[in-house]
């Protein structure tokens, strides 16, 4: 139990920009397990943000704004570096140069524009979701985050070394996968039972779509790039979120 805190407590620091003691004796050899995790508690953040501006009577836009621009800080905008850097990537033609121009800290026009439709999906969707925002902010980044699982599990690394190659070193079948579903479909459960019981099928919707989010979104940058490098996990992550939203729309409004 001693080993399983400290590996998620190390999840915690790697993920995000809440800071904890490092006197701890942090571990992080095994933290993409709990990524979803880690999505769940950036999920309980947003809404309780979104809240508390609701009891402010903010505006809509301007409160969107805010929980956007804190949706990126809470990670330190890790996972958009990996947009804008894996972007930049693949606007490249010749695929030998792709990793060289990845690990590139310059941000590029392709970069550039990647993050800027992104923000801009995300914010319209948040809107445009109205009383049902709740569900996207909290579900999305669970999603995104049990998708980065998936493409570490399933898919290549495509570097011998680099930031993202101990997640795929570390990664272990089922379990590590099964712990972010599990987390999903207790969580889509418990708001059909106590928040929509009479809109049941919307969860089932929620599931299908997110899986099939996650399953497309992987296949697509890997079939992109051949692998995956910890910029695309980043970017898997920050796309599944968004793609999640933009279906949550059209479930909403049925």
């Amino acid at each position: 139990m001693k080993t399983i805190l400290k590996s998620f407590l190390g999840a915690i620091v790697f993920y995000t920009i809440i800071p904890l003691p490092l006197s701890w004796g942090l571990e992080i050899g095994r933290i993409a397990r709990w990524t979803p995790i880690i999505g769940l508690i950036i999920g309980g953040i947003l809404n309780l943000t979104d809240f508390l501006l609701i009891q402010l009577n903010m505006p809509i836009l301007t409160r969107t704004g805010l929980i956007l621009a804190l949706w990126v800080a809470l990670t330190g905008a890790l996972h958009l570096d990996g947009v804008m850097d894996t972007a930049d990537g693949l606007g490249v033609t010749d695929s030998d140069r792709r990793l060289e121009v990845m690990q590139d800290s310059r941000v590029g026009a392709f970069g550039a524009i990647a993050a800027m439709f992104l923000l801009l999906l995300k914010f319209t969707s948040l809107v445009e979701l109205g009383s049902a925002r709740y569900l996207g902010l909290i579900l999305a980044p669970i999603w995104g985050r049990w998708g980065q699982v998936w493409a570490i599990a399933l898919y290549p690394y495509l570097k011998p070394t680099g930031k993202g190659a101990f997640h795929k070193e570390n990664i272990q079948l089922p379990q590590d996968l099964l712990i972010g579903l599990f987390c999903l479909l207790s969580i889509i459960t418990l708001i059909m039972i106590f928040f929509e019981p009479q809109q049941w099928w919307c969860g089932i919707a929620m599931i299908l779509s997110g899986l099939v989010v996650t399953f497309a979104t992987n296949f697509w940058f890997y079939r992109q790039l051949g692998g995956f490098t910890g910029d695309s996990y980043g970017a898997v992550v920050e796309w599944i979120e968004t793609l999640f939203l933009c279906c949550l729309i059209i479930i909403n409004n049925r």
